[in-house]
């Protein structure tokens, strides 16, 4: 019959009642409550401070950026008023009459010829820092005998030596090649003393090579060329990319050497070229500058686009 209660059989365990939990935010008593700081807020985190304006390194921020900027403002705004106009006003002014004269003689003189001979220079400088540094640093890196490391530590005591110091002995060395007064004379002591930094640099990127891919290949059969050409060249870009950019600035930006070792003006590059400006009497300021912001405008255009693999390089020095 229906709605009669039979007792349950023997052995049989009823099973445990469950407790509904109450539902989140329902406020039931038992719930740790949140904490909250001033005026209902929620409480800070203990050690965590809170976030103020730092006013002195804004102020310090501000000061670097008219440092910087300031320079920048004159070169630019003395390019574009004449000669007369810059000294009468002085060179913070801004100017009165707005010109391209300046531009326009620069372009009318030498200034192709000597951007021609900066960029012969920078490039062969460049090229020879590169295949020369990674002909060095490969064999220190690889052999780790004494006599690479030797070598290694006279590159290195390269750095302590500047030019201005020898630039006797290589007049006297460029001379007696009969180099002297030639691209090719300048050349040669330009790309010799960007070589410490170079192998420096180069050494450190391909110390972070791992040892199982040098022993791999040489497993296969491959010999030190091709370890060189498919393995080392392809995983130190960065490091062979900065090398370039280092040795490009300091080619082009060169004055000792070309200075002392060249004398007709077919030779010169755009450092010597500026003196055209400037003669015993007087100093053509306006034109002088806008001479200054063409030449650095295909070396800023060259770092712009290099200065990431430049600092990603130059992080590297040192290797592992």
């Amino acid at each position: 019959m229906t709605g009669v209660q039979h007792p349950p059989p023997p052995g049989h365990r009823s099973p445990p009642s469950r407790k509904l939990l109450p539902a989140a935010g329902s406020g039931t008593p038992g719930r740790r409550p949140r904490r909250t700081g001033r005026a209902g807020s929620p409480a800070r985190r203990p050690g965590s401070a809170a976030r103020r304006p730092n006013y002195l390194a804004g102020l310090g921020s501000l000061v670097w950026l008219v440092v910087v900027a300031l320079p920048l403002y004159v070169l630019v705004t003395a390019t574009v008023q004449g000669r007369d106009a810059y000294f009468d006003r002085g060179p913070l002014s801004l100017p009165s009459e707005f010109t391209l004269d300046n531009y326009r003689r620069v372009l009318e003189s030498d200034f192709f010829v000597y951007l021609g001979n900066t960029a012969l220079v920078t490039l062969a400088s460049a090229a020879l820092a590169v295949a020369l540094s990674v002909t060095v640093a490969y064999p220190v890196v690889r052999t780790r005998s004494r006599s690479s490391q030797r070598v290694f530590g006279l590159f290195l005591l390269g750095l302590a030596i500047p030019a201005q110091a020898v630039i006797i002995p290589v007049y006297l060395i460029i001379t007696k090649l009969r180099l002297y007064d030639t691209l090719f004379g300048v050349i040669l002591p330009t790309t010799a003393f960007t070589l410490p930094v170079c192998v420096l640099i180069l050494v450190g990127a391909l110390r972070d090579i791992d040892e199982e891919l040098y022993e791999s290949m040489a497993l296969d059969g491959a010999g030190p060329v091709r370890i060189l050409l498919q393995l080392v060249l392809p995983l130190s870009r960065a490091g062979i990319s900065t090398v370039g950019v280092y040795a490009s600035l300091q080619a082009w930006n060169g004055f000792l050497f070309p200075l002392i070792l060249t004398q007709s003006e077919g030779n010169r590059v755009l450092t010597l070229g500026l003196y055209d400006y400037v003669g015993q009497f007087r100093v053509d300021v306006p034109a002088l500058l806008a001479a200054v912001l063409l030449s650095i405008i295909p070396l800023f255009t060259v770092y712009l686009f290099a200065r990431r693999q430049l600092i990603n390089g130059l992080m590297g020095v040192g290797g592992r």
